[in-house]
């Protein structure tokens, strides 16, 4: 098969309704909108938000108060039981923990925590630490690199 023998399913596509074309074409005169009205006005309809007059949801709920700070990091977070998959001695750097599918890609700065422990000694290189991430990392006999984020 090749692009220009492509074509789609018998039946799944109909023609569009051809409106306002007169009378004898089955959609003339009112277009299918029915006899004035609001709906029937062009432009006209309501919003989906529209009640009926009754006071909206959005106006009934608590007003949503507080600020998105636009200049806040995101860390890739990574913790220490993740790292088992590394050897005694490994290089723990952002490159290898994409290679050992710990994260997706090196686009966002890398931050260790501290859940699990640490058996062996690694040379763990990330842009931040938690203190007792970087405790226990140490007290396994590794090495703690902090990179520029």
């Amino acid at each position: 098969m090749r692009m220009h023998e492509l074509k789609p399913a018998k039946g799944s596509v109909r023609k569009s309704r051809r409106l306002g074309r007169g009378d004898a074409s089955g959609a003339g005169s009112y277009s299918g909108r029915g006899m004035k009205g609001q709906k029937a006005r062009s432009g006209g309809g309501v919003p989906p938000w529209f009640e009926g007059g009754q006071l909206p949801l959005v106006k009934r709920l608590a007003y949503r108060r507080g600020f998105t700070n636009i200049f806040r990091k995101i860390y890739a977070e990574v913790n220490l039981d993740n790292l088992a998959a590394f050897g005694a001695g490994a290089e723990v750097t952002p490159e290898a923990l994409v290679e050992a599918r710990i994260l997706k890609n090196t686009r966002t700065p890398i931050k260790i925590l501290a859940r699990g422990d640490v058996d062996r000694a690694l040379a763990v290189s990330a842009h931040r630490f938690t203190a007792a991430a970087r405790a226990k990392i140490e007290g396994a006999g590794g090495t703690v690199t902090e990179l520029k984020a």
